[in-house]
């Protein structure tokens, strides 16, 4: 019996220790797959959630390395980039409304170089001006320029053909040169460019005044060939030309005119020109443009012949001018002329002598008055045809409506010890005349000062 008992309470026992191994097994794979699935499902939560920002201590080494790599460059111009970045174009467009009290034939102003029309909506000129000017202090050597002109004032430039055998041709480029610069001292030009034979020159929003004064209009308006400066120091600069002549853009003789000139600029509100021109404006052909006379040379289909023993005088140019700007407000300025010509070189001369005085007073910065007075000999009419003594007077007043925008309203009387001006009656020639203009010029562009 206790042999049977002990048998029981073995068989129990071994029993009891196979199932604690069993559950502690279990237990065992049970914590396997609760330790997979939240591996799983951390996975999944990774894969599901938004980018991390970067943690705050990280911050202060992303800006240091942010800063201290350097920007990528930016691509460099190209070469016609930088051509036209260099390149100014500037357009100008000037117009007028004149009266001749004088109410003339023809409603032609005698004697004006651009506002020639009376009683008529005119226009003086409609411009453009192209320029990439040489600069050797910034190791540019080179440059060029083009002056295209259109309006009435083309005609007064190159409509004579006692100048321009062919004045069609040319008759809108005003000016057209290249330039060469080999250092900061000397600058050559070649081509045709505006003289700077007296004060006044083209573009009207530079002038002292509206219309132009007698002597402008008789003192040449351009010239062709070869010119050049050179700056002795800040205040001196020496000038020569090398020209066809007066108004040339083709030459009619073989002779080539010559200036000698300076201008000084002792300080910066007083400038002082002067020039010497030596010239034979003479011609030694006869062109025949609207005929072909068989056996004749040509130029370029238009037939000429040579002048036996042609004239050879001499013309002689001594031009001064200067100006002062005592204030901000002031401007004054003076100019004097002496032309001498001859048709031989030993027959009498013809002699032109006069000047003229500017003032210009800038009343607010809108609003300015300006004033000329003038006086011309015309000793044997090498100016107007006639021996008389011009003077003349012009009071204008300029409103600048806006930037690159003006307006001026003029009044000039011109008088003569001679009967010479229009009237309303043919035949019949006043000693004076008086005009009463009002001009509006527009420009814009990124050249600045005068052009």
């Amino acid at each position: 019996m206790t042999r049977l008992l002990f048998f029981f309470l073995a068989a129990a026992l071994c029993s009891a220790q196979e199932s604690a191994a069993d559950l502690s097994r279990q237990v065992s794979e049970l914590r396997d797959l609760v330790l997979k699935l939240q591996t799983r499902i951390d996975d999944l939560e990774r894969r599901s959630a938004p980018p991390a920002l970067p943690a705050a201590r990280e911050a202060p080494k992303e800006v240091v390395i942010a800063a201290t790599t350097p920007a990528p460059s930016p691509p460099a111009p190209s070469a016609a980039a930088e051509l036209w970045q260099d390149t100014t174009i500037n357009f100008t467009v000037d117009g007028y409304y004149a009266y001749n009290f004088n109410s003339p034939i023809g409603r032609t102003n005698l004697l004006r170089a651009y506002d020639v029309s009376s009683n008529s909506f005119s226009l003086n000129q409609a411009d453009l001006i192209i320029e990439n000017a040489a600069d050797a202090s910034a190791g540019k050597h080179w440059g060029a320029r083009l002056d295209l002109q259109f309006g009435q004032a083309t005609q007064t430039l190159q409509g004579n053909a006692a100048n321009e055998p062919r004045p069609e041709i040319y008759r809108n480029v005003f000016q057209a040169y290249g330039t060469w610069a080999p250092n900061t001292h000397l600058t050559v030009d070649f081509g045709k460019w505006s003289s700077s034979i007296g004060l006044e020159g083209n573009y009207s929003k530079d002038q002292i005044n509206y219309s132009r004064s007698f002597w402008f209009d008789f003192l040449p308006f351009y010239h062709m060939g070869v010119r050049a400066a050179y700056k002795v120091n800040s205040a001196l600069t020496l000038n020569y030309w090398l020209d066809n002549g007066t108004q040339q853009t083709e030459a009619f003789n073989g002779f080539k005119d010559e200036l000698f000139g300076f201008a000084l600029q002792p300080r910066k509100t007083v400038s002082w020109t002067v020039n010497y021109y030596l010239g034979q404006e003479h011609p030694d052909v006869v062109y025949y443009p609207y005929t072909s006379p068989p056996g004749l040379p040509t130029n370029q289909g238009v037939s000429f012949s040579p002048i036996v023993n042609p004239p050879k005088g001499k013309t002689h140019i001594f031009d001064s001018y200067a100006t002062w700007t005592p204030t901000d407000r002031w401007t004054l300025a003076a100019e004097a002329d002496d032309v001498i010509q001859r048709d031989e070189v030993n027959s009498a001369p013809f002699h032109t002598v006069g000047g003229a005085l500017y003032a210009r007073y800038q009343l607010t910065p809108k609003f300015a008055l300006a004033a000329r007075g003038e006086y011309l000999s015309d000793h044997g009419g090498l100016y107007t045809g006639v021996w008389q003594q011009l003077k003349e007077v012009t009071l204008t007043t300029e409103y600048k409506v806006a930037a690159g925008f003006i307006a001026r309203i003029e009044w000039r009387r011109d008088v003569s010890n001679y009967p010479y001006f229009l009237t309303d009656t043919l035949n019949l020639l006043g000693k004076h005349q008086t005009t009463a203009t009002m001009g509006v010029i527009w420009w814009f562009g990124k050249k600045t000062g005068s052009w």
